[in-house]
């Protein structure tokens, strides 16, 4: 589900836009909240579209370790990811920016257990990241996590260089 933004001339509703957004970012951003302190995390990831349209989110990592123990107690996560970043400038200091493309949202995590689960799921990672899938063997998966992260809402933006800014 995707829920509406402030600034409604930036926001992407386009589906084959927001695709590509997903494609071109490579770091997620994930916010957690371990006690009272929020707790932010860059990662790699994977995504996929469920057959409902739903936004899921892959990450993998150590099976141990702060985040994963965050998120077994609270799995509330938020996110933000971006590409297309460049900074432009003009004669007054009211004319400098940064022109981008992002997406943001919430969501659940859990952490996927089942063996042929997480090597289906790391091969979306991995063809996310670098356009190829790969082949996981038990050993590997032994070793690492993979996190999904069931998206209940986001939004997607992009905001425009104005035509007579210059690239800084």
């Amino acid at each position: 589900m995707r829920r509406g933004m402030t600034r409604r001339e930036m926001e992407i509703t386009d589906q084959s836009r927001i695709l590509e957004i997903l494609d071109k970012s490579k770091i997620v951003h994930i916010g957690l909240v371990d006690g009272d302190e929020p707790y932010v995390i860059p990662m790699n990831y994977g995504y996929e579209m469920d057959d409902s349209g739903n936004l899921i989110l892959y990450l993998h990592g150590a099976p141990k370790g702060r985040k994963i123990d965050v998120m077994r107690v609270n799995p509330k996560v938020s996110f933000a990811m971006e590409c297309d970043v460049t900074q432009f400038g003009g004669e007054m200091a009211c004319q400098h920016g940064t022109a981008y493309s992002s997406i943001m949202g919430r969501g659940e995590a859990d952490i996927i257990e089942d063996v042929e689960e997480k090597k289906e799921k790391l091969s979306l990672l991995m063809k996310t990241q670098v356009g190829k899938e790969y082949a996981f063997d038990d050993r590997l998966i032994s070793i690492v996590s993979v996190i999904r992260i069931r998206v209940s809402d986001y939004t997607a933006k992009c905001r425009v260089m104005p035509p007579n800014a210059k690239v800084i």
